[in-house]
């Protein structure tokens, strides 16, 4: 938490040159930079595993891209849906329960006219769940595991789910995987993503921030 307070009110700049990394023009490309930035300067170690970013703290890491406003600017991707394999799963033995447990969260200026080397970084949140906080992602959780497998998942928006939704997260529409379809069948489908909406996240803001 020391070295996360010592961001705060750093541009993106400054941090990338204590690391001699140069600073991408725009993120269209390096969509990850400034979380794999923060990673590295607070010596994240779980990568892309499943489980948190710090396993030995359980804490997971989440950079926040704000407005001018001070609003989020896009959901927030949590982890995978397993497709496949999960009927006997429960929601205190799923990643998202493992991932969302203790979560810094960074937030950082995020609009497209701010040059990405000039972006600020904001106070750090140490955040865990609160006991309603739980309740409604545990239901969104619940309804929608049920829907897939069901073999609803074609039908899933992200219309579905008050604080977690599910939508496709895939770098082509060639980019398939096994999924199950109506009957029970096997179908080839793009793979998902939960997300955490941005009504839930500015909600965590307004609670530390006011």
């Amino acid at each position: 938490m020391q070295r996360a307070y010592s961001m705060a009110g750093q541009s993106l700049s400054e941090l990338a040159q204590s690391w001699a990394i140069q600073v991408p023009n725009n993120l269209k490309r390096d969509k990850g930079w400034v979380g794999q930035l923060i990673e590295l300067q607070l010596g994240a170690t779980a990568g892309s595993k499943a489980e948190p970013d710090f396993a030995h703290l359980g804490v997971e890491l989440k950079t926040l891209p704000l407005s001018h406003s001070n609003t989020p600017l896009e959901t927030t991707y949590v982890t995978v849906v397993p497709l496949v394999g999960h009927r006997s799963m429960r929601f205190e033995d799923s990643v998202v329960y493992h991932k969302l447990k203790r979560v810094l969260w960074v937030p950082v200026q995020g609009e497209r006219d701010i040059p990405v080397g000039d972006r600020i970084i904001g106070t750090p949140i140490l955040w865990e769940p609160t006991p309603e906080q739980w309740r409604i992602l545990r239901n969104d959780w619940e309804e929608l595991m049920e829907m897939v497998a069901l073999g609803q998942v074609e039908s899933i928006s992200a219309r579905f789910g008050d604080a977690l939704h599910i939508r496709p997260k895939a770098a082509n529409s060639r980019a398939l995987t096994e999924g199950v379809g109506q009957g029970g069948t096997i179908i080839q489908t793009l793979p998902r993503g939960f997300y955490l909406q941005k009504s839930f996240t500015q909600g965590i803001l307004h609670s530390v921030f006011g």
